[in-house]
């Protein structure tokens, strides 16, 4: 073969001892692979660049769940269960009884306190009757003193006429002294007269008391008939918030005590998320931060939702028995705070959520990606304030 053939065999990775050549030494191979490695190299670059514009100010953690305000059915009032009017899981609405409690005893009780007031107004009655026949015998007894007092007046003026007659001899001293003592006794009898009015009067003022008292016994009555309107009233429990009921453990024939559990009813509207981010992750989240979330019940569906509002303390400061880290040895753990995700969602998709599925959030930091910033800057303005 001419020594051009064997340059184009070369060229083309054809060996001339052999006929063929390594494959890295072959121009199409070497072409493929610094097309990977262009491809490698663009596709990173435009990693960085997006990491470094937005990438690096997503937050996102798989510690976070869905969260409802439930409220826990619990009577007022101790007794038994004479009727439920609800069954698990049933979707139930704001004012809907859901039980009722036998309300018998607490009949008799608003029928004792109502016959109390009618007693205390009876005693009222009575008493104001009996006023109105002291006043009568006040007027009569006003009438017998003005009689003694005009009877005094007159034996008065019979023993002034008598006297100079007796000293005269005109008139024997027999009935002067009959006279005097006449007048004697009308004195006396205008006392007692007077005395008789003043008792009659005060008499009037210890009734007036008496009807105070009775007042004030139907008061108590009526406050006491007032509460157990309330303990009646309260035989039958109503849903305080629409939702769905959970929980349910009453049954009919049950004696329940006041404050004790009976079901819960979780308001499925107002479900939200709360997610419980690293401390490391929190420092450029805002109320308002536009969040992706993902529900593991949904695989595959997308939903969104915004920040709410992030915890005044970590997950740890708000346990029962909080961590007490000045004490023994120190072990530095990363700390979590939940942050309270506002979740937008149509009632479909509300449908199918309840309180306690697990959920991947990731928040969208950017629109506080001076803050780093500004709060250096911040702390400089101090310390060159203070020096």
């Amino acid at each position: 073969m001419s020594e051009t053939g064997d340059a184009a065999q070369a060229a083309n990775g054809v060996d001339n001892g052999n006929g063929r050549v390594p494959p890295l030494k072959r121009r199409g191979v070497r072409l493929v692979i610094l097309a990977i490695f262009a491809v490698v190299a663009i596709v990173g670059i435009a990693w960085f660049i997006h990491h470094q514009t937005r990438g690096r100010y997503y937050e996102s953690t798989n510690d976070a769940y869905l969260r409802a305000d439930f409220v826990t059915v619990s009577p007022r009032i101790s007794g038994y269960v004479a009727e439920v009017f609800v069954v698990d899981n049933q979707q139930v609405r704001a004012g809907q009884p859901l039980l009722r409690i036998d309300p018998r005893d607490y009949e008799a009780q608003a029928a004792q306190s109502q016959a109390q007031i009618d007693v205390a107004r009876a005693n009222a009655d009575n008493i104001r009757a009996t006023i109105r026949e002291q006043e009568a015998t006040i007027l009569q007894a006003r009438a017998q003193l003005a009689a003694a007092q005009a009877d005094a007046a007159f034996n008065r003026e019979e023993a002034a006429r008598y006297a100079p007659l007796a000293a005269s001899g005109a008139e024997t001293r027999e009935k002067y002294a009959q006279i005097r003592n006449a007048a004697t006794r009308s004195a006396a009898d205008v006392a007692s007269a007077r005395a008789a009015v003043v008792s009659a009067e005060r008499r009037v003022g210890s009734l007036r008391a008496q009807i105070e008292q009775a007042d004030a016994q139907g008061q108590g009555a009526r406050a006491q008939l007032a509460a157990a309107n309330v303990n009646l009233g309260s035989t039958i429990i109503r849903a305080s918030v629409a939702g769905r009921v959970g929980d349910k453990t009453v049954r009919v024939g049950q004696f329940v005590q006041a404050g004790t559990r009976t079901m819960s009813i979780v308001p499925l509207s107002d479900i939200y998320v709360i997610a419980n981010f690293k401390e490391t992750q929190i420092g450029m989240m805002r109320i308002g931060q536009p969040v992706a979330i993902e529900i593991d019940a949904l695989p595959g569906i997308d939903l969104h939702g915004q920040i709410e509002s992030l915890s005044p303390g970590t997950g740890a400061e708000f346990s029962l028995l909080p961590p007490q880290n000045a004490t023994g040895n120190f072990t530095k753990i990363v700390q979590r705070v939940p942050v309270k995700i506002r979740l937008r969602a149509g009632p479909e998709t509300r449908k199918l959520l309840v309180p306690g599925l697990s959920v991947e959030a990731e928040v969208d930091t950017i629109s506080a990606k001076g803050a780093h910033r500004a709060i250096r800057d911040e702390q400089e303005q101090l310390q060159a304030t203070k020096g």
